[in-house]
Order: C-alpha cells, then sequence, then structure tokens
C-alpha cells in the first residue's frame, strides 16, 4: 500500500512540475511577443493574450510531457512488452531491475521472481512428463513382449508359467505406480491435514510390521521392535503410507539374516520414529535426491519399485509439519527419522 501511495504522489508532483514549466516558458514567450507590441496590432488584445497564453502552454506541456514521460514509464512499458511475452509462453524472459527506491523497482524484482518461478515449474513439468512416460513404458513393452511369447505352441509349461508370473508382476507395478502418482498428485494440491483423529501411532507402526511380515521373514531379518506407548493426532491413513513405505525400503535393502531396528520416543516437543537397517546403504549422490520423483539410485534399480516411495513419505511428513532425516554409508546401512510434531486434538 505504501508503494502505491509514494507512486500517487510522484505522479502529482510530476503533473505539478509539468504545469510550473510550462507557465514559466509560456509566460516568457508572452513577455517576448509583448516587448515587441504584437497584442497591440492585434483588436481586442486582452482576449488575444489568453489565447495565446493558453495555445503556448498546451504546446510547451505536450513537448515537455512526451520525452519526460516516456522515460519515466519505460520501466512500465518494458514491463508490459515481458508481461505479453509470459503469455505466449516463454518464461525466460526477465526485465532489468531498477534501484531499490526506484517507484517500480519493487515490481520488477516480483515480476522477475514469479518468471523464475513459472521456468522452474515448466522444466520440472516437462521432466516428470518424461519420467513418468519412461516408466510406464517399460512394464507396457514387458507385458506385451511376454504375452507374445506366451502365443508359442512350442513353449514349457515352465516357461509359460514364468511368462505369467512376470505378466502379473509388471501389470501390479504399472497398478502401483498409478495409484502413487494419483495419491501423490492429491498431497501436492493438499495444503492442511484433513480427517484428523486420535489414534496409536506405535499399534499402527505394528501393523505396517504386520503386513510386511512375508518380505522381512522370506529374507529371514531380525527386527529389534523398541516402541514406546505413543497417542497422536492426525490422519491415520496417511501416515501409514510413511511407515510402509520407509520399511518395505528398509527390508528391500537389507541383506540376507540382516537387522532391522524400529524406534518410537517422545522428544518432548516431538515424537521421533525412527528404521534403521544395516544393508546396502547409499551413495552421496543419492542421498541428495532420494525424494525426487522418478529418482531410482543404481543399486535400487536392480531391484523393483518406481521412485515414488520416498516423494510420498517426503510430502506427507511436509505436510504434518514434520521432518525427515536420512543418514547412510555406502555397504554400511541406512538411518531414516521421522519429526513429527505434537498435535493438539
Amino acid at each position: 500500500m505504501g508503494r502505491f501511495r509514494s507512486l500517487n504522489v510522484a505522479l502529482v508532483v510530476f503533473v505539478f512540475i509539468m504545469m510550473i514549466c510550462s507557465s514559466i516558458l509560456s509566460g516568457i514567450v508572452l513577455i517576448f511577443l509583448h516587448q515587441y507590441n504584437f497584442f497591440v496590432q492585434v483588436e481586442s488584445a486582452r482576449i488575444a493574450f489568453l489565447i495565446t497564453g493558453l495555445i503556448t502552454s498546451t504546446i510547451i506541456g505536450t513537448i515537455l510531457t512526451l520525452p519526460v514521460g516516456n522515460y519515466l514509464l519505460k520501466p512500465l512499458n518494458e514491463l508490459i512488452a515481458a508481461t505479453e511475452e509470459v503469455s505466449k509462453g516463454d518464461f525466460n524472459v526477465k526485465v532489468k531491475e531498477l534501484k531499490k527506491n526506484h517507484q517500480f523497482g519493487e515490481l520488477i524484482r516480483s515480476f522477475n521472481i514469479m518468471t523464475k518461478e513459472l521456468s522452474s515449474i515448466e522444466m520440472f513439468r516437462k521432466d516428470f512428463i518424461n519420467n513418468f512416460s519412461h516408466e510406464f513404458r517399460t512394464p507396457i513393452v514387458s507385458i506385451r513382449g511376454f504375452a507374445r511369447q506366451l502365443k508359442n505352441t512350442s513353449l514349457t509349461d515352465e516357461k509359460s508359467q514364468e511368462y505369467i508370473k512376470i505378466i502379473i508382476r509388471e501389470s501390479e507395478r504399472l497398478a502401483n505406480m498409478s495409484s502413487n502418482i494419483l495419491f501423490l498428485t492429491k498431497l501436492e494440491n493438499q495444503e492442511i491435514v484433513t480427517d484428523k483423529k486420535l489414534f496409536s501411532l506405535d499399534e499402527q507402526i505394528r501393523n505396517c510390521i504386520l503386513l510386511l511380515q512375508m518380505e522381512w521373514e522370506r529374507k529371514d531379518i531380525d527386527l529389534n521392535i523398541q516402541l514406546d506407548p505413543m497417542e497422536y493426532y492426525s490422519d491415520e491413513e496417511m501416515l501409514s503410507h510413511v511407515w510402509l513405505n520407509l520399511l518395505g525400503n528398509a527390508i528391500k535393502f537389507s541383506r540376507n539374516k540382516g537387522e532391522i531396528t524400529i524406534k518410537c520416543r517422545d522428544e518432548v516437543e516431538h515424537i521421533m520414529v525412527k528404521i534403521s537397517d544395516n544393508g546396502i546403504g547409499m551413495k552421496d549422490e543419492t542421498i541428495h535426491q532420494i525424494f525426487e520423483k522418478f529418482y531410482q539410485g543404481d543399486s535400487s534399480r536392480t531391484t523393483e519399485g518406481n521412485g515414488l516411495g520416498l516423494s510420498l513419505v517426503k510430502r506427507i511428513v511436509d505436510l504434518c509439519g514434520g521432518q525427515i532425516d536420512v543418514k547412510s554409508y555406502l555397504g554400511n546401512g541406512t538411518d531414516i527419522t521421522v519429526r513429527l510434531p505434537k498435535q493438539i486434538k
């Protein structure tokens, strides 16, 4: 509001100065004409004097206003031209910034910030579409290829069953990916946590562990469970995705006969949930990109997955106002710690 007021004052001062300059110059012209007895030779000299003054003042005012106005309004004209470029889809356009105390300086800075954000969003959109297309195409090609193989009448029953299993697995992968994308899109358009209720957080984590029992038993993984009784007020179903994804990853990247530790503690201001494994670990590069959509580290490319699980986890934790930290060393396992703020019912 202060910026608008100062702009109004500047416009008033500009008009006032133009009027003063015009009046002074008109007066000089009239005095010059009067000295040469121009008005004495004209009937009704008083009227002629006024008309001449008015015309002179108008001409001089216009001549002064055009260049000065163009100079002062040049940043605004550049901003209008840049806005037209943005409307055509060019988000890389940038307007030259002015001094901090300039009237249009703040407006131009805000415009440049906006175009930078739009450019980032556009880049993200293109990357997302490219990654999405690639990740969907891979299982579809696999399904199509093995379905064609099944038409071969010379296949043994063993080979047929193997191909059917691959088709089922790839179909489930597609269904999983579709569900995750839809859920992630919903979360990204959500700013607050809804459907809150009071539930037992430690019991929820135990249920998630039981849901994954077949997976950790298959690898003969030893579970070290240290869960303090903890009541929490939030969206129970949404938070379950966090624990299922984190536990699923810990199991996936653990070695056979490995160990996973699951802790839940009260930290006064936060509730801490920590999931640790002694599996294959991650490189620093992987840690820095682990929450990006469709990103999969080198090790994870040898396993099932679509690179969306941890993006979901990060978005849910952010929505809850919490934090997630990752510590990992290649070959020495991974620790993932989630801290959730205590919610008041």
